[in-house]
């Protein structure tokens, strides 16, 4: 890649470009930007890691690092097998053709399965080290020591660097079954390294997709219709084909698109251009669409969790609560739209992608395209964010088409409007509860209803996602790539008697797609809302109708944290309900993700305003137990940031639609939390040394909806069950006469 930094970028005269030279064949490529294909093998030792002549280690990992902190994190669990210092490591992550397939980056496995698989290739490579210097000396393994890299026998005082060691590589498998280190043995791992990605992102140095340019590399926009499922029916270019700088139009199907030798002239040409549509298939209607989610096709129901005899424990209750909890359609309102690279050359085609699923997107290319997956090659650059399956795929789709139609490397940039009203969305959810309680106030019977989406997603598999590419060209791609939603539908308290169901709805109506956290932050949404409207009809604190419920030391001492930070006082939930326009609340709410690895306990303050219905969080603090922590401040960032998105989820995101129409298409129209509406955030992290390393990015999130709407029923005595906790949601449950719902 050139040195040319941002701030040259920024202040070029009139290119304003950031120029990159690359060829796609062999060491052409390296002496171009482009690295060299190499081996992906995951049983192949040199496909994760390769070591130079001056002891510098590069690592090939499969995941990329989307903000989060995990290429830092990832290079302290190596260095730490490898004994070397932090600094010897480069990581190069995403890159199809020079790192191995470890799955999409999500569901909150990148430290838990991508760090395992890399800390064994890392002790793998040092034992190999070992074994080979023991070899060259005619010493025993044993008494070899390894210091930053440099392999000692102290009684010959013979010394080498792994880097005069390594010759042409590794050349053997991974032992997936090799000793690793004992927690007692890290240096790295547990501390807060400084984060390798931040000092070029403060600088402008950064190279992002966006910014990727390439000799001869033209521009193209996308047309698509404002209405859902609409097709082409003609277009008129004329006006487009004046546009200084205007390459071409391309058509495929319903694809349509124009090709400018600028941006800007694409921009112009995209406007100029005059597309007939015909009308679009109308939606179900917005103000009912949980009553339409409840009656879509069900294409299977499953016990998702069962215990004893519910219908015994329901029908002999001295007392029994039901409730219903609903969760909009969101989108992923990525700051930045979405942008994507792509060159079509000899056969091969190479696409600069932000996908956080760049081995999938080969086999999803494929289909398109018609080549085979070894033609085709991901490379990952970072983008404007992302939480599961956001624009970033699409756009590479569209780059790869047109590319292969004109034979020359293609940017497509998508629009602000694109990102919002196109990009994938979270479907609706709808959840019935119905629970009962003893003379004592303990829960005997917990009895659950969850309307989710049918999910298409196999683990460790390529997705065969719906791509508006394959769909506009005439390959249908049906199915919803929705994420695992039945996890944390089950009750996550020791109750006698439990049935809990899941209804999977066939086919969403919108093109739907795994938001961050899926299915576990609705589900504890309703399960810790509910647990609350339990421990209200019980009398009883908030906390300790948890803790009565729970036979898991860590999940007592998550919530312990939480109490204590939060200074929180034992009383029944809105029983200090106080007159005035602004009432304040706390509540709790806690969650074990998937019922089986982090623990997280969070405690929200909130402010309610009773004539214009704003709820302002003021405070909120969070309990975090993830295992081995690899990174304090790292699970830090993530802890903070998964409180303020999902703030915003809860309170303000939900697509808008009329007819066959996305209504949704800037920040006036999906609004997000601002700068001003954030609240402070209090951690307390719960390090367990030598316990597996956990999550920490989805994890938090899914504690945040039912905290919020438990501090408003303390301050307010009203029950929020519909997300978002808009001020005019807020309003009707505060002026319906007796309401408690809303």
């Amino acid at each position: 890649m050139s040195n040319f930094n941002r701030r040259q970028f920024l202040g070029a005269a009139g290119a304003g470009v950031l120029a990159v030279g690359f060829s796609l064949t062999g060491t052409a490529q390296a002496a171009n930007g482009l690295a060299p294909t190499k081996s992906v093998a995951p049983d192949a030792l040199d496909s994760w890691l390769t070591i130079d002549k001056n002891n510098r280690i590069t690592l090939y990992v499969g995941k990329v690092d989307l903000g989060t902190g995990t290429k830092t994190a990832l290079s302290q669990i190596a260095a730490d097998e490898l004994d070397v210092g932090f600094g010897r490591i480069d990581m190069v992550m995403g890159d199809t053709g020079t790192t191995p397939d470890q799955w999409i980056t999500g569901a909150a496995i990148t430290i838990s399965q991508g760090g395992s698989e890399l800390r064994i290739a890392a002790a793998n490579a040092r034992q190999a080290l070992l074994q080979r210097a023991a070899k060259t000396w005619g010493v025993p393994v044993a008494e070899l020591v390894v210091n930053d890299g440099v392999i000692a026998h102290e009684a010959s005082r013979k010394t080498a660097t792994y880097g005069s060691l390594i010759g042409a590589g590794f050349e053997i498998k991974v032992d997936p079954k090799i000793a690793v280190k004992k927690h007692t043995d890290y240096k790295l791992v547990g501390q807060s390294v400084p984060r390798v990605d931040i000092p070029a992102k403060v600088t402008g140095e950064h190279l992002y997709v966006h910014d990727l340019r390439l000799p001869g590399m033209l521009h193209a926009r996308v047309i698509r219709p404002t209405q859902i499922g609409a097709s082409l029916q003609g277009f008129d270019d004329s006006q487009a084909r004046k546009i200084k700088g205007f390459v071409q139009t391309v058509r495929q199907g319903n694809f349509l698109a124009v090709v400018a030798k600028t941006e800007w002239a694409a921009i112009k040409a995209s406007d100029a251009l005059k597309a007939q549509w015909s009308s679009g298939s109308d939606l179900p209607a917005k103000a009912t669409i949980f009553e339409a989610w409840r009656k879509m096709p069900v294409a299977k129901e499953e016990a998702t969790q069962k215990v004893g005899d519910v219908s015994q424990a329901l029908g002999s209750a001295a007392r029994s609560v039901k409730a219903t909890y609903n969760f909009a359609v969101q989108t992923h309102a990525s700051i930045g739209p979405s942008c994507a690279v792509a060159d079509f050359k000899d056969g091969q085609l190479v696409c600069w992608s932000a996908s956080q699923a760049t081995h999938s997107m080969q086999h999803e290319l494929s289909v398109i395209t018609g080549l085979p997956k070894n033609a085709i090659r991901l490379v990952y650059l970072d983008g404007s964010g992302c939480y599961g399956r956001n624009g970033h795929e699409d756009a590479t789709a569209d780059a790869a088409l047109i590319a292969m139609k004109l034979g020359k490397p293609v940017r497509v940039q998508w629009t602000r409007q694109d990102e919002t009203a196109l990009a994938p969305k979270s479907p609706p959810r709808s959840m019935d509860l119905e629970a009962s309680l003893d003379a004592q106030g303990k829960i005997t019977g917990w009895k659950g209803d969850f309307f989710i989406a049918l999910n298409h997603i196999a683990a460790f598999k390529p997705l065969d996602f719906p791509l508006l590419a394959a769909s506009d060209t005439g390959i249908p791609r049906p199915g919803n790539w929705v994420g695992f939603l039945f996890q944390n539908a089950g009750a996550p308290y020791v109750v006698p008697n439990i049935l809990v169901t899941t209804k999977h709805v066939a086919q969403t109506f919108l093109r739907s797609s795994h938001l961050r956290s899926p299915g576990r932050i609705e589900n504890s949404f309703a399960n810790e809302s509910f647990m609350d409207e339990l421990a209200a009809a019980a009398g009883t604190d908030a906390a300790d109708f948890r803790l009565a419920h729970l036979n898991d030391a860590r999940a007592s001492a998550v919530i312990q944290a939480a109490l204590k930070a939060s200074n929180w006082t034992k009383r029944p939930s809105a029983s200090q309900v106080t007159a005035g326009n602004i009432a304040r609340g706390r509540g709790i709410s806690y969650v074990r993700y998937n019922n089986a690895i982090t623990y997280v306990a969070t405690v929200a303050e909130v402010e309610v305003n009773r004539s214009t219905g704003q709820i302002q969080v003021t405070k909120v603090f969070v309990a975090h137990d993830c295992g081995q922590i690899i990174n304090p401040d790292g699970v830090q960032n993530q802890v903070e940031g998964g409180v303020m998105q999902t703030i915003s989820r809860t309170l303000m995101e939900e697509v808008q639609w009329h007819g066959s129409t996305i209504d949704s298409v800037d920040w006036a129209s999906y609004p997000i939390l601002r700068f001003p509406e954030t609240p402070t955030v209090q951690t307390v992290l719960i390090n367990q040394p030598g316990l597996p390393a956990w999550g920490a990015g989805e994890q938090t999130p899914t504690t945040i909806p039912a905290a919020i709407a438990n501090a408003v029923f303390d301050a307010t005595g009203v029950r929020l069950r519909t997300i978002p906790f808009t001020p005019e949601s807020v309003l009707t449950a505060l002026k319906g006469a007796g309401a408690k719902t809303a």
